[in-house]
């Protein structure tokens, strides 16, 4: 007999949902899976605080999610809230709307905010599912839009993370003003994600790891470039391998690239299309250190992230 639960990620950038059933030998099937756009962390980190207009735009969103929860007979639901609400002096306004969207499925049910450090676990529990544990130790990737977490292990279990202050969102919004950035902006944008990374580096020993595995929006765009998709493809994206090379030369295209260009590509989602200059800097920055202290040579693209290990924390 299987159980019904719901996972809802709420990002900076992105909200995103999983109703999955929970099998009998511990592993998730997916019912459903959907991604929305909604910019919940705009001009946080300008301003402290959540605007109005994102925090509509994400009800919105979770109020069609929460029709679906209600559609497909989900028993449980957990509902995370990452790095724009952590920031922000204004977020009860925010935890007041998820309160009362979810308890109209789960009585009781409510946004939490989780730290940097369960962030990161989360996400390496949903990455690495499904890889040989021959394959590890593994660090895992989430590159979101207002943080990006490290997080190195194995099949055992998280023996280091941390989550930098840095993600796609962040890194445009204080870096990379012009369409297409210039040089100048490019390189600011270079030293501003090499500190920020740089600390995380000194939390994490990613010397032994044998194998990256990126996660979240902008590693699957640019795992879709790269396979040059006429439009988006989970299923072709997910466990994609990239060479290093690859990387850079994608990264490169992305990061040069004017909006209309961006926005032309087939796989690129909308609301990705001013943000992921940001994101590939950030890679490109990861891809040069992870090659340098660990000798790693190619990025593992995953679908499964946060919202499994989300969901497989209640199962």
């Amino acid at each position: 007999m299987s159980d019904r639960v719901a996972a809802v990620d709420c990002g900076t950038n992105s909200i995103r949902l999983l109703i999955a059933d929970v099998l009998g030998d511990g592993h998730l099937a997916d019912v459903h899976r959907e991604m929305r756009i909604v910019r919940l962390g705009q001009g946080v980190d300008a301003t402290g605080s959540l605007a109005p207009e994102a925090i509509e735009r994400t009800r919105a969103a979770l109020a069609d999610y929460v029709a679906l929860m209600r559609e497909a007979g989900v028993s449980r639901v957990r509902m995370v809230a990452t790095s724009a609400t952590r920031d922000a002096a204004n977020r009860e306004d925010f935890f007041a709307m998820a309160r009362a969207e979810l308890g109209t499925v789960v009585a009781g049910a409510e946004a939490e905010v989780i730290t940097g450090d369960e962030e990161a676990r989360l996400s390496f529990a949903g990455a690495i599912g499904e890889l040989s544990s021959a394959a590890g130790p593994f660090v895992v990737v989430d590159l979101g839009g207002g943080s990006t977490e490290l997080v190195f292990g194995d099949s055992a279990g998280v023996r280091a993370a941390f989550s930098a202050d840095i993600g796609c969102v962040r890194i445009t919004e204080r870096c990379l003003a012009g369409n297409p950035p210039t040089a100048e902006q490019i390189a600011a944008a270079r030293a501003f994600a090499t500190e920020r990374l740089g600390e995380a580096f000194t939390h994490v020993p990613v010397e032994g790891a044998h194998t990256w595995v990126g996660v979240a929006g902008t590693m699957t765009t640019i795992a879709a470039v790269a396979l040059d998709l006429p439009e988006y493809d989970s299923e072709k994206v997910h466990l994609t391998r990239l060479s290093l090379e690859q990387v850079h030369d994608v990264c490169g295209r992305l990061t040069a690239m004017d909006h209309d260009q961006r926005a032309a590509l087939g796989p690129m989602h909308p609301g990705r299309v001013d943000v992921i200059g940001g994101g590939a800097v950030i890679t490109e920055v990861l891809a040069e250190e992870l090659s340098r202290r660990a000798g790693i040579s190619e990025l593992v693209v995953s679908e499964h992230d946060i919202l499994d290990g989300i969901a497989l924390s209640i199962a």
